[in-house]
């Protein structure tokens, strides 16, 4: 059953669509003067060309450039001129922009949306601009950060056909290589109203004007070409894979498994993430008991389920200290999933997962901006926007007998990859 705090949280919401297929969901929620304005669009690095990489990554920082109405440079210095704050951030999967505003702003949010998805500004000199900002950005979140590679590298081993092998910022030399049409025509085919959902969270005081307000500014915007996606399917993993990548920004080698997931829309999905909870959430953790703090073999353990719209990755990684080298972790951790495998966990932690999860519910439900996020990503990536109040409820339904189920469909040797992790000039020594 669910535990009251997470019940009394239910989300309201009203949904519908404009006859050019732009979906739109409305929250009301009076108890703060602020509002946000979303649009999630259908576009991520996985809707890129394999040699025009960071594409949709790209297109986050471009589109805050300017509009036909809205100056270069003149974007932010709107939003914080009237009091309100704005961000982005794209995935493999889709990308994300909003505005939170006083609520006596509300207009004004959906009037720049609609700039945006309307005519952009897509010139050279925005461009040129955006391609050293991207550098930039991948030199200090990638290139120079210590073990800033794991995820890229796990990616292109776990994945062979599927765009989910390149990394969501891409390739600098692609970008270089990209002429200025390629970026318009992207524009024109992914960011259009019927590839994406319009959230207004917050406190709309008076519904009917803002459905006015939508329509004037969003219903004029033509429909386009509906997208049609290559659907890229991989073969099982059923042997390891081996790989070794040198990070010449870390003094100490990491060891990583990890394994192909299936889609985040799954039920066997919900399964990881307690699977992870159960052996990487904290310091109460199995793998954090036992290897750091008993054992005393590694410095850090971790594991995590990156759930994504088609597939995912679950990765446990590790520092190893002293005399232990990355095999001995390896060995470690394979203990703790062959005890998933094979025994049930207690009643007792099955309840713990259960508080856990709704905490975690409560918290992603606790602002305005976590639930916009929220309703978008259900609507978007899962169709169906009504999971952000029942999503809980399947987590609560997980077995002890699933757990061990899922932990044995999915965490096998043969099925994963074994990255040794490893400081460029040590690579011979951790072999």
């Amino acid at each position: 059953m669910l535990g009251g705090t997470a019940h009394a949280q239910k989300v309201a919401f009203e949904e519908y669509d404009l006859a050019n297929g732009l979906h739109v969901i409305l929250h009301n929620d009076p108890s703060a003067p602020v509002v946000i304005t979303s649009v999630m669009y259908h576009v991520g690095a996985k809707d890129e060309q394999p040699d025009r990489t960071g594409f949709a990554h790209f297109f986050e920082h471009l589109l805050f450039e300017g509009t036909e109405n809205i100056k270069r440079g003149e974007w932010f210095k709107i939003v914080s001129s009237n009091g309100g704050v704005n961000n982005a951030n794209t995935t493999d999967d889709r990308t994300y922009y909003f505005e939170v505003f006083p609520s006596n702003s509300l207009q004004l949010g959906l009037w720049m949306e609609s700039e945006r998805m309307m005519h952009p500004v897509i010139n050279q000199i925005g461009v040129d601009t955006q391609n050293e900002v991207v550098k930039e950005e991948k030199r200090k979140s990638y290139d120079n950060r210590p073990y800033g590679q794991l995820i890229q590298e796990v990616k292109k081993n776990i994945f062979v056909k599927h765009p989910y092998r390149w990394t969501t910022i891409g390739s600098m030399a692609h970008l270089d290589a990209a002429k200025l049409e390629e970026f318009q025509a992207f524009n024109k085919k992914f960011y259009i109203p019927n590839n994406a959902v319009l959230v207004v969270a917050g406190d709309i005081s008076n519904p009917s004007q803002t459905k006015q307000w939508i329509e004037q500014y969003f219903g004029s915007i033509n429909k386009q070409p509906a997208i049609v996606r290559q659907k890229f399917v991989e073969d099982p993993i059923t042997k390891p894979i081996i790989a070794t990548f040198e990070d010449a920004n870390i003094q100490k080698p990491m060891m990583i498994t990890a394994y192909r997931t299936p889609s985040m829309k799954t039920r066997d999905a919900r399964v990881l993430d307690f699977i992870s909870t159960i052996l990487s959430d904290g310091k109460s953790s199995r793998l954090y008991k036992k290897i750091v703090d008993d054992k005393k073999m590694a410095l850090q353990i971790g594991a995590f389920n990156n759930s994504q719209e088609d597939y995912g990755m679950y990765i446990i990684y590790g520092i190893p200290q002293g005399e232990y080298k990355n095999a001995d972790l390896v060995k470690e951790v394979d203990e703790e999933i062959v005890k998933l495998q094979t025994e049930l966990i207690s009643e007792k932690e099955l309840e713990k997962l259960q508080n856990k999860y709704d905490s975690q519910y409560v918290d992603a439900n606790s602002s305005v901006e976590g639930i916009a996020d929220n309703l978008a990503t259900y609507y978007l990536l899962y169709g169906d926007v009504n999971l952000i109040n029942t999503e809980n409820a399947m987590y609560h339904s997980i077995t002890r007998e699933e757990i061990r189920e899922v932990a044995k469909k999915y965490l096998n040797p043969n099925q994963r990859l074994l990255l040794d992790y490893v400081p460029a000039k040590e690579k011979a020594e951790n072999k």
